[in-house]
């Protein structure tokens, strides 16, 4: 079995090199297209065909490599023969493939030393296509599979391969554009040098400076982010955990609402949170008019600074909190409880000796992501910030600056890793190595503990008034879209979503979508339903691997798969211009490079949901498949993934919203034929457009929120098999 595996992962590879076209194709693919032997044009042409046919000797050390590679995927000869075969064939294949489309670009040779030692080079060549990308990951598998023969994982194919997949995902998408948009701090300024460049930027006042702390001035943007970042990572960590004890242990009768308001502001456009809060504690708002009319006091400007954009970022953080907590509290063993109170614990002592240290990886891991989130917000701090500076905003301002300074913008997004980077230690940490698994294999039919009184109360106390608040911003901000003129003409009116949205009868008694907004609207959809479930898969592959098996870089791969949460989105999106808009992957412009960006911008939330809900599982339970001869990937399709419904959700849920909405991560990315929906908005506001751009984000708000329910619906909820609570018995005498 493993080597007909071996062998079909091989045939891939041969169909990449020897048939498919190895070059994008500019009018992209079709079903003629598809074979790219005898084409006359080069660029059309597969690998062999180009190496034949158009004396392109470069291809040849990839031939090389397939062809080194067969003995091994061939099921003859010993395990250790064949394991030779495959890793150094599968290494030789990977750096042929590397070398030959770094080596040379749209224009000849792309570096000098190559045209001194081959001389002028009178050909070129495009960006990597269908071939070049099914060659390099059979390339991969092909290693992986070497490795696993040799021992490695275990001798588990299926792992060694999830690792090489994800190890390769990594490096192309996140540490080869992070890379190269930091490999601008070390470019000289003016007159300094590379050394004294890099110096000056790095000493800035601007970045470390603490005369906050002697005069009424603000500190340095290192300072300001730090603070910013931890009291919000706090705050949403502890209000997401009230919302979901609310939800999952009492039986408020609202909790369904409150579930689905916990998610309304991460399916928000970023600028609309912002915009209620003006309204409310602005200037101009209803909260400083009230106070001046009834007190006579004026609040001023209060809301521009970090006051402002820390409720700003509570409010956008805390469903990420709630997401990755609710299912942490769901999976907790009532078992584990009733034991606690039947050796005479009080519920109160139940609670903090039992249930709570039960769900610190969940709370550690919602702090991490929310703290990271914060630290890369760009949205919140631009509208509210005022003079309050940040890292993200520094970054931006560095970038499309009067003075335009990458190397600036390199540097401060290095300080930005380094901050995630401890706080991703700090984290580790805190969790430790304890055992935190509370659902096993054996039965688990104990009853979930209501919560103690003072906790009930004090859950309430924080979780109500902040629903309220959270009501109250959406509505002002929501009335935009049915006034005529905001802040003028307070006429009600419709016309802004039939501007958007409007429909019309063609000629021929077809349906005609004339509004301005539908062309983006569908783009948006289409590529956000593209990216949730492949982020979802990735991100629960992931978590799976560094939950479940221990191998060499496991930390590393960790941290990298957090590393484009701890990159503002503007530099995620210079930085895949620097790095794909030539070759070897040239792909700007395009719907990829867009899917690309989702996918691993929002992979770090799909992985930590997964990581705290693994935590959860006892390895038992796909140990037991395993020993009853299950293949590794079957034991996770019928074990694992059943018990992880609650992180599946969270992962498909959180990259969808995330895709329609993001702003930063994509508005450079965008080309005239793939329109996001947030980049048209955020033209309707700069155009001073209000009431379109707020009737579009009432239109998002509502598609989002019925996707969500689709997805809860076709997930389904996970099935514990405990017993439900009895219904309270009558009194002596009483009546039905």
């Amino acid at each position: 079995m493993k080597s007909a595996s071996s062998l079909l992962i091989w045939s891939a590879a041969a169909l990449g090199i020897l048939v498919l076209p190895w070059h994008m194709q500019q009018d992209g693919l079709t079903l003629t297209g598809l074979v790219g032997l005898g084409q006359e044009d080069a660029e059309a042409a597969s690998a062999l065909w180009q190496a034949v046919a158009h004396k392109r000797f470069w291809f040849w050390p990839v031939i090389a490599a397939l062809a080194v590679t067969l003995p091994g995927a061939l099921p003859s000869g010993s395990a250790r023969a064949r394991s030779g075969f495959l890793v150094w064939g599968g290494l030789l294949g990977l750096a042929a493939i590397v070398a030959q489309g770094l080596a040379i670009g749209v224009q000849g040779w792309s570096y000098p030393w190559l045209t001194q030692m081959f001389g002028e080079l009178d050909d070129r060549q495009f960006g990597m296509g269908l071939g070049g990308a099914v060659a390099f990951f059979a390339f991969v598998l092909l290693l992986t599979d070497g490795l696993a023969l040799r021992g490695y994982f275990r001798g588990d194919r299926f792992v060694s391969g999830a690792v090489g997949v994800l190890v390769a995902s990594i490096l192309l998408f996140t540490a080869w554009p992070v890379l190269t948009v930091l490999s601008q701090m070390f470019t000289p300024r003016g007159e300094l040098g590379v050394a004294a460049a890099f110096a000056d930027r790095l000493v800035d006042r601007k970045i470390w400076g603490l005369a906050c702390v002697t005069g009424n001035v603000n500190c340095g943007v290192f300072w300001n982010t730090l603070l910013l970042a931890t009291s919000t990572a706090t705050a949403a960590t502890m209000l997401g955990l009230c919302f979901a004890l609310i939800v999952t242990r009492t039986g408020f009768p609202m909790r369904r609402g409150l579930r689905l308001l916990t998610v309304l502001p991460i399916i928000t456009p970023p600028f609309v949170i912002g915009l209620g809060l003006i309204l409310i504690f602005g200037r101009s708002g209803v909260v400083n008019q009230i106070a001046e009319a009834v007190f006579g006091l004026q609040l001023g400007r209060w809301i521009y600074g970090f006051a402002g954009v820390f409720l700003a970022q509570v409010f956008s953080f805390t469903p990420t909190a709630f997401l990755v907590l609710i299912g942490v509290v769901e999976g907790i063993s009532p078992t584990m409880e009733e034991a606690s109170q039947t050796l005479r614990a009080s519920r109160m002592r139940t609670f903090s000796a039992v249930t709570l240290p039960l769900m610190l990886p969940g709370l550690a891991n919602a702090w991490l992501v929310v703290f990271v989130e914060s630290l890369a917000d760009f949205g919140n701090p631009i509208v509210l910030g005022g003079s309050f500076g940040v890292l993200s905003t520094e970054i931006f301002f560095a970038v499309v600056g009067a003075q335009q300074d990458f190397g600036r913008a390199a540097v401060l997004a290095a300080v930005m890793l380094v901050v995630a980077l401890v706080a991703f230690i700090i984290q580790r940490a805190v969790v430790g190595t304890r055992s935190y698994v509370s659902l096993t294999g054996k039965g688990d039919v104990g009853l979930p503990t209501p919560l103690p009184r003072r906790i009930r109360i004090l859950a309430f106390s924080i979780a109500i008034p902040w629903a309220v608040l959270t009501i109250v911003v959406y509505a002002m901000a929501m009335a935009g879209a049915f006034v005529r003129v905001w802040g003028r003409d307070w006429t009600p009116t419709l016309s802004h979503f039939q501007r958007a949205f409007a429909l019309e009868w063609g000629p021929t008694g077809g349906l005609i979508f004339s509004g301005g907004a539908w062309h983006s609207l569908f783009t948006t959809i289409q590529l956000a339903a593209i990216a949730a479930p492949v982020t979802a898969g990735i991100g629960l592959l992931a978590a799976w691997v560094l939950t479940r098996q221990r191998f060499a870089g496991r930390t590393a791969l960790e941290f990298a798969l957090m590393l484009t949460f701890a990159v503002p989105g503007t530099v995620i999106g210079v930085a895949y211009i620097l790095t794909f808009n030539i070759p070897p992957l040239e792909i700007t412009g395009t719907a990829m490079i867009l899917v690309i960006c989702f996918v691993f911008r929002n992979l770090p939330v799909g992985v930590r949901s997964g990581v705290a809900a693994m935590s959860q599982l006892d390895k038992s339970l796909d140990e037991a498949a395993v020993t009853l001869r299950a293949s590794t990937f079957r034991a996770i399709r019928t074990v694992v993934l059943p018990l992880l419904k609650p992180a599946i959700v969270t992962a498909l849920v959180y990259s969808f919203v995330r895709a329609m909405t993001t702003v930063s991560a994509v508005i450079f990315l965008v080309s005239a034929q793939y329109e996001m929906a947030t980049v048209f908005i955020i033209n309707r506001v700069i155009n001073g457009d209000y009431g379109l751009a707020i009737a579009y984000c009432a239109v998002l708000i509502v598609l989002m929120m019925s996707v969500i329910g689709l997805i809860n619906l076709l997930v389904g909820s996970r099935r514990l098999g405990r017993r439900q609570a009895a219904p309270p018995a009558l009194p002596a005498g009483g009546r039905a």
